[in-house]
């Protein structure tokens, strides 16, 4: 009697087993990657930290997590046309956008232009310059023996438009060779900031959130290109149309406008 129980206790463990076997292929494996849902966001570098404050209300608002890569928009359009797989493009002038539009990157009925900004010439905020913006200004006597910092004029949407306002006012000759060619506007910011540069050109919003630089002088609207912001989503998103509709709503152009942007042009 003993032995028959006994044989029949592994039989009773092995059909248990063999339940429970069926019931964990139903199961997901514990280890799986839960789809995080979270958008890739790609914008110019001046918009970090606007961007950032009005990600985390978008968040906030929808429970969708939002992550963000800043950089020079040409270099954030480059890595769009190379296969990096941003939910929305968000850049600091129409011809990083023509770009990618062009290529059919982006989901053309989702663009908007958003923003504007304004362009200015900044010193290290305990510089005693004082320069005045008009045709023939002394810029290049300004700088001394010094550089002026702006984004790189063949790529970075901040230095196309200095380019194109020192062109206007007669001071590009001598400033030409004179650069500093930042990767994007907050580094050239950073050269000033950190005394390493006399002067720079940044837009009026990267001024405002850094206390070592001061305005010198804003540049004349019809010295260059209209400062626009244009986002997309990319053609291959799912969700960035929806994220480019938050931007134009109330709360958040009440946060652009909080950090200094314009209304586009």
């Amino acid at each position: 009697m003993e032995y028959s129980d006994a044989g029949r206790l592994p039989r009773a463990l092995l059909a248990l087993a063999l339940v429970w076997a069926g019931l964990s292929s139903l199961l997901p494996a514990a280890d799986a990657p839960a789809p995080s849902g979270k958008l890739l966001v790609f914008a110019a570098a001046s918009l970090t930290d606007v961007l950032t404050e009005i990600s985390a209300d978008y968040t906030s608002a929808t429970g969708r997590p939002v992550a963000l890569s800043f950089a020079a928009s040409s270099a954030l359009a480059k890595q769009i046309e190379a296969g990096a797989q941003a939910d929305v493009f968000f850049s600091a002038d129409t011809d990083w956008m023509d770009y990618l539009e062009q290529r059919k990157l982006i989901a053309s009925a989702t663009r908007t232009n958003v923003l504007g900004n304004r362009l200015v010439l900044i010193a290290p905020a305990d510089s005693a310059l004082a320069v005045k913006i008009e045709p023939g200004t002394a810029l290049c006597a300004a700088l001394g023996n010094g550089r002026l910092a702006t984004g790189d004029p063949d790529s970075v949407p901040a230095g196309r438009y200095a380019r194109a306002a020192l062109t206007t006012l007669g001071s590009w000759g001598c400033i030409a060779d004179r650069l500093v060619r930042a990767d994007n506007v907050r580094a050239a910011l950073a050269f000033v900031a950190r005394g390493e540069a006399p002067l720079g050109i940044v837009y009026r919003t990267d001024a405002l959130v850094e206390k070592k630089v001061r305005i010198l002088a804003v540049f004349p609207a019809g010295s260059h290109p209209p400062i626009t912001y244009p986002a997309a989503a990319t053609a291959s998103s799912t969700g960035g149309a929806g994220f480019i509709a938050y931007l134009k709503q109330p709360a958040a152009q009440a946060v652009f406008r909080k950090f200094g942007f314009d209304p586009p042009p």
